[in-house]
């Protein structure tokens, strides 16, 4: 059964390496997310100024051409995360304002128009006074990290590697 394992950063730092020890045990741009509360006003101008170094093979007109934006803006965590390329970007999510998101995540919230991002968590199995507590979190400026794996032991690795890279409420639910 699909697992879901979600924790919350303070630091960029911390976040970025939790990711790269991700990547270095084999965790794929399909699995890991990061969502992070937009204070650059990314989702208002476009993507990351990182995006070559988050989409190496890929020209950064051509990303914003492709997700229809303009202009490029944001910050360190989003240029260390090399390869999760898959539905990065930036997005305004309603009730939680304006959102740069790496990974499959990002899809779901754009399709949680009215859920804000606590309903796109629920399509994560991600319960709902949980993903309210996740979501406040975020607009409070944490950095919140999702990794979706396909079993237990990959769910029990995930959680160890937020948590020893100061990953905080660090959770694993059933996924949907």
């Amino acid at each position: 059964m699909q697992k879901t394992v979600i924790g919350l950063f303070t630091s960029e730092d911390a976040a970025r390496e939790a990711i790269s020890t991700l990547r270095k045990r084999g965790y794929t741009e399909n699995e890991i997310n990061l969502v992070q509360k937009d204070n650059s006003g990314a989702a208002a101008r476009g993507i990351s100024n990182s995006i070559e170094e988050i989409i190496p093979d890929r020209n950064v007109g051509d990303m914003a051409d492709d997700m229809g934006m303009d202009g490029v803006t944001t910050g360190a965590t989003w240029g260390g995360l090399a390869g999760l390329a898959l539905g990065a970007g930036a997005l305004a999510v309603p009730g939680v304002g304006p959102l740069l998101a790496a990974g499959p995540i990002a899809g779901a919230l754009t399709g949680a128009a009215t859920g804000g991002l606590a309903g796109g968590l629920l399509d994560w199995g991600i319960p709902e006074d949980r993903g309210q507590h996740y979501e406040r979190r975020v607009k409070e400026g944490d950095l919140l990290a999702i990794v979706k794996v396909s079993n237990e032991d990959r769910a029990k690795e995930a959680s160890t590697i937020l948590r020893n890279n100061g990953a905080k409420d660090v959770e694993v639910h059933d996924a949907r």
